[in-house]
């Protein structure tokens, strides 16, 4: 996956998160979806009737389109969801 950062935005600490099992590059007071896409992923889980790949959405957590297992909690929406260092995230695409 392509990396996608805008450069010169003051960001938080860097920290590392754990996406899939691979460590992916982050910023305190980031959202997930945010790191994620960031990180290059553009799809975070597949639908369960026709298996059409669903990303990051709206943003603020209405349409539940970037559910992912974050920490073991299954279907959590990773707008809403902050970093943090050593976060641990399932995605299913």
């Amino acid at each position: 996956m392509t990396a996608k950062r805008i450069k010169g935005i003051e960001r938080g600490a860097a920290l590392t998160i754990k996406v899939n099992g691979s460590a992916v590059s982050a910023h305190a007071g980031e959202s997930v979806a945010a790191a994620l896409a960031a990180a290059g992923f553009r799809a975070v889980r597949k639908t369960e009737a026709s298996g059409s790949p669903r990303g990051l959405f709206c943003g603020m957590g209405m349409c539940y389109d970037c559910l992912a297992t974050i920490d073991g909690i299954p279907n959590t929406r990773t707008c809403l969801a902050e970093v943090r260092e050593g976060l641990e995230i399932i995605v299913d695409c």
